[in-house]
């Protein structure tokens, strides 16, 4: 894999974002003592080299804010070598038990996620559900946000896009493409009212992965 080299003041930037994880390019110039301007022509450099991702917030009624954090590209300019033992170890826990047993562990480790999550979103509304995954999502590192749909005309079951910018387990998933099957069925399992399906994969090559989270018929809270 080709590694491109920032300059100091760039290579300054994704340090920074490295350790704070996000940032509006105000707060760049601020902790860099940099002008706005000159961060803000960094910052779009390094958007064009795929080193960069920006998410849009909105406070109150001023102008939105862009707050940018590592693309996995951008975090492939630092050492890190716990990708790389993850899928070892993968490699050789398969090559010890055998595939079906393999299938099974890797089955029960989301299974174990998803209680965890379960527990925490509790028994609430399905947006504040949704809510609550994507906070936990992006503490995971999977830059997740979640958008509400327009409801289709004579139904009444909610409807939402949650969105992941960046995989955290990206190598994982590219030696192991298994593993996005049993996150699919742990979104379905901690959202048991619900249907979820993917719209968008990393793994086809496509800008971020995507799932359609749909109540159920009839379903007005969830089912414990």
């Amino acid at each position: 894999m080709t590694t491109t080299h920032p300059s100091s003041t760039k290579q300054d930037i994704l340090q920074h974002l490295l350790k704070r994880g996000h940032a509006t390019a105000q707060e760049l110039a601020e902790a860099l003592d940099i002008s706005p301007q000159a961060i803000r022509r960094h910052l779009r450099d390094l958007e064009a080299e795929a080193l960069l991702v920006h998410q849009v917030t909105q406070v109150g009624m001023g102008r939105p804010n862009y707050v940018y954090q590592l693309s996995p590209k951008g975090r492939d300019q630092f050492p890190n070598s716990y990708n790389e033992f993850a899928v070892s170890l993968l490699d050789t826990l398969k090559a010890t038990v055998g595939q079906e047993q393999f299938r099974s562990i890797l089955r029960q480790q989301w299974q174990h996620k998803a209680i965890e999550y379960r527990q925490q979103l509790g028994n609430r509304s399905l947006g504040d559900r949704v809510a609550t995954l994507v906070a936990l999502r992006k503490t995971e590192g999977y830059m997740a946000e979640c958008y509400e749909l327009e409801m289709p005309a004579g139904t009444t079951e909610a409807r939402f896009i949650l969105v992941e910018h960046n995989c955290a387990i990206a190598n994982v998933a590219e030696s192991f493409p298994s593993v996005c099957g049993h996150e699919l069925e742990m979104f379905a399992t901690v959202l048991p009212d619900c249907t979820v399906e993917r719209t968008h994969w990393i793994i086809d090559g496509e800008q971020r992965c995507g799932y359609l989270i749909q109540a159920k018929s009839g379903s007005q809270s969830p089912i414990t």
